[in-house]
């Protein structure tokens, strides 16, 4: 039997997760916040199956961004993280190191070759670049800081064989959508 893993993967929530993105996590198996949490909290309500939350930090997870009962927890959040999952290796970084406006696809992939995936965030601009590996993603924000008009994430369904991404946006006006990539 084929196992498979649910990955739930969100970015720059800037101390807000939308109620439906949390949902979204507790029926996944693992979750990635690829940085700008900026609240300690929005990394406790992040509840996977497993219970395995991983995070890195962003430009504004610093001591005077977050609640200050919490400035100690931004130092044991890294800078980049790495997921083994079947078939491949995520590696998850904020992004703003390559560009601070725009982080180029091409320099991710030279700085995780060992990557199936590499995720980011920072520009708050989902994107699915999948047509070469390792594939780069950035799910945009999963909270209400320049979402452009609604929420998003993403989920990665990875088995040996085979990962898909689905796209998730939950837009202001309530209207939701699904978007599905896949390739072996």
């Amino acid at each position: 039997m084929n196992n498979s893993v649910l990955v739930a993967i969100i970015s720059d929530t800037h101390a807000v997760l939308h109620p439906k993105i949390e949902q979204l996590i507790a029926d996944c198996d693992i979750a990635i916040h690829a940085g700008d949490i900026c609240d300690g909290d929005i990394l406790k309500a992040m509840k996977p199956r497993s219970g395995q939350v991983i995070a890195v930090r962003g430009n504004n997870d610093y001591p005077a961004a977050w609640p200050a009962h919490q400035a100690s927890q931004i130092n044991e959040i890294p800078e980049t993280a790495r997921l083994e999952l079947p078939g491949g290796i995520v590696k998850i970084e904020h992004g703003h190191r390559h560009d601070m406006h725009c982080p180029e696809h091409e320099d991710l992939r030279a700085a995780h070759p060992e990557a199936r995936l590499v995720v980011y965030g920072h520009t708050h601009r989902k994107v699915i670049d999948d047509f070469r590996r390792p594939w780069v993603v950035n799910p945009g924000a999963a909270g209400d800081t320049r979402n452009r008009g609604g929420s998003s994430c993403l989920v990665l369904n990875a088995s040996e064989t085979l990962w898909q991404i689905d796209s998730y946006r939950f837009e202001d006006d309530a209207r939701d959508t699904l978007n599905t990539a896949s390739a072996a």
